[in-house]
């Protein structure tokens, strides 16, 4: 349970502040309480992934490939990754075989390793054409398996909108033709950083699948929640405006243990200091502000351990905030980083 759990905390860069000093890398603490220790130092780190079947193996997606934890997160090495500065933004583990992570970057580049994470290969770029001109290369921000048919798995990018691949990341195909018809929707269209005011809908952070309806795929992108119930061909707005005051999604997730638990992160903007968590029971269908607490920057994740459904964690990019409930929402606490630190990307326990 949580005394033989530890929250993990990734920090990169920060947003428009160039000038503010502060820590980066990745930070653990004891799930039962303790101080954070700083365990991965000098790299910006995007992602945190515990392993879910050995929480021993520790995953950094980092401004320099894959770093690696055998130990619990207690110290990191570079694994054999073939690529020097390539940022790592997102992992996934195969369902049939958890030795076989895949890994993706930016630009936008996906690996796989089949040894538990200690070497990598690239695969195939994707080649997918941009469709934005962005201030930085697109990211492939997170990757989902199909239930029951492993090897077609989709991808958010981010500024990019969707792929997908039918064999194992070999080859992938554009899901984004319907995101840009919805673009031209005036309450969906939105212009910050690029050349185009299709950039909301393409700005992909997360993306999911429920075993409790494995047709639907949820995107979280900057215009809300999208479901598509075709492979990607077409996407309908789940209008999270019905359940919550603002509906930024940075972040949408299944609980392991429950097929048709999910939580998504919801915020103002990508620089806001405002948000929440929501829950569904129901697969998605209707959903509930989960968390109670007020934090003071974006959500950028949310953080689900693999077998305790009573834990759940979330990190709001400014501060070091970081809160968690390990009693199933019925109280959270504060636990925020040593500061000062640059902004809170991932967060992750195990």
């Amino acid at each position: 349970m949580a005394a033989q759990s530890n929250i993990y905390a990734g920090v990169a860069g920060y947003v428009g502040r160039p000038d503010e000093k502060g820590s980066v890398g990745v930070f653990r603490r004891a799930a039962d309480g303790g101080e954070w220790q700083h365990v991965l130092t000098h790299l910006e780190t995007h992602t945190v992934l515990v392993h879910p079947t050995d929480p021993s193996v520790v995953f950094a997606g980092t401004m320099d490939g894959v770093w690696r934890s055998t130990d619990r997160g207690a110290t990191f090495q570079r694994a054999n990754f073939p690529d020097k500065g390539k940022q790592i933004w997102s992992f996934l583990v195969d369902s049939r075989d958890a030795k076989r992570i895949y890994a993706g970057g930016s630009p936008v580049d996906v690996y796989r390793s089949d040894d538990c994470g200690a070497s990598w290969r690239r695969l195939p770029n994707p080649g997918i054409k941009d469709r934005a001109t962005a201030p930085f290369a697109v990211r492939v921000m997170r990757m989902v398996q199909h239930p029951t048919r492993p090897n077609e798995i989709y991808a958010a990018l981010e500024v990019n909108g969707v792929i997908r691949t039918t064999d194992g990341g070999e080859t992938w195909e554009d899901c984004s033709a319907d995101l840009l018809r919805l673009s031209e929707l005036p309450h969906l269209k939105s212009k910050i950083v690029s050349d185009t005011f299709a950039e909301g809908m393409l700005d992909g952070h997360a993306i999911t699948i429920s075993p409790a309806d494995p047709d639907a795929l949820v995107l979280a992108c900057r215009m809300g929640l999208f479901r598509s119930a075709d492979k990607g061909r077409s996407w309908q707005d789940m209008e999270m405006k019905r359940f919550s005051p603002i509906t930024y999604g940075r972040d949408v997730k299944v609980a392991p243990q429950d097929p048709k638990t999910m939580y998504c992160a919801l915020s103002v903007a990508a620089s806001s200091k405002d948000g929440g968590l929501y829950r569904s029971q129901d697969a998605g269908k209707t959903w509930k502000r989960f968390d109670k607490v007020q934090v003071h920057g974006t959500i950028m994740s949310v953080g689900l351990h693999q077998t305790d459904p009573k834990q759940v964690y979330i990190g709001a990019r400014y501060q070091g905030e970081v809160f968690g409930t390990q009693d199933g929402g019925e109280t959270w606490a504060s636990m925020p980083l040593p500061g000062p630190v640059k902004d809170v990307y991932s967060v992750a326990c195990g």
